[in-house]
């Protein structure tokens, strides 16, 4: 049988779109509705665009410790590399995990611009002089901004009255350019709740998964007010998302808690805990899995 070059056209394109429709292509199509943890996200309004995925420094953190630190100098160094060539390019820490000179001289080495640095500062007699507590928190991560610092571990409903020194502290530092935003990282829901209409707030931690394992409250009470958040223009970060790893044993908890956040369309980053590259291997591959709606 012969072909007009106009019906070989005509009738290829027809078979490209019924074999479309039949699902001959369908693995082609389900990649490009994947999630991505590289993919790039805006938090609320600040305007900071960084990646999906968060390395969090803070496993086990406390006391200027964490797991980071515990592998030591050397090799926490490497392992932050490691992860930034990976494709991350935020990187979550706090003052009491003691991780800033190792995320500092890890990623002096790059752009500033390429990176993103949220940090925590708890609220005690140490850190009271704000402007001081910065200025520290600059030199340890051997950069000139910060791009978050968040106060540490709320839990008061009535934060933003009882904390106000910290508050200007951190306005005062946003003003002047050193950093680029700031917030709390929550620990009751109340104080989330609280942070909703708090026009201060850019950037919130808020502790999510589906089964209520080191979260403020239920997943059906938490997760209307994280969606109060989002729509109110402020960055959300979820944290917690394997149960402080509670679900490290559990793949299945881990896809389910994955796919649940993912899907309420209010979470912009996921910060996890990673001490090894294995778990950035694993949750890579868990998020690559999740379909867009």
């Amino acid at each position: 049988m012969k072909y007009s070059r106009r019906a070989f056209i005509s009738t290829t394109a027809a078979g490209i779109g019924a074999a479309l429709l039949n699902g001959s292509f369908a693995e082609g199509a389900e990649l490009a509705r994947k999630h991505s943890p590289y993919e790039k996200v805006t938090l609320g309004k600040t305007g900071i665009s960084t990646t999906r995925l968060c390395l969090g420094t803070g496993i086990r953190g406390g006391g200027k410790e964490s797991n980071l630190t515990r592998l030591g100098y050397d090799k926490g160094v490497q392992l932050v590399r490691s992860i930034y060539d990976k494709g991350v390019r935020m990187v979550d820490m706090a003052d009491s995990y003691g991780t800033h000179g190792i995320v500092g001289e890890a990623l002096k080495i790059h752009p500033r611009k390429d990176y993103v640095l949220f940090t925590k500062l708890w609220c005690n007699e140490e850190t009271k002089d704000v402007d001081a507590t910065i200025q520290r928190f600059l030199k340890e991560l051997q950069t000139d901004y910060i791009d978050g610092v968040m106060l540490h571990c709320i839990t008061s409903k009535n934060w933003n009255t009882e904390l106000n020194v910290y508050m200007e502290g951190l306005q005062r530092a946003k003003q002047k350019g050193l950093i680029r935003s700031h917030g709390l990282s929550c620990h009751s829901l109340a104080a989330v709740e609280t942070a909703v209409g708090e026009s201060w707030v850019d950037c919130i931690h808020v502790r999510i998964n589906p089964f209520a394992i080191n979260m403020d409250d239920q997943p059906e009470k938490v997760t209307p007010v994280v969606k109060q958040l989002h729509d109110a223009g402020k960055g959300v970060i979820g944290m917690k998302v394997f149960g402080e790893g509670q679900f490290a044993g559990d793949p299945a908890k881990k896809d389910e808690s994955l796919n649940y956040i993912l899907h309420l369309g209010a979470v912009d980053v996921l910060d996890i805990g990673m001490d090894k590259i294995s778990d950035l291997i694993d949750t890579e591959k868990r998020i690559r899995r999740v379909s867009l709606k």
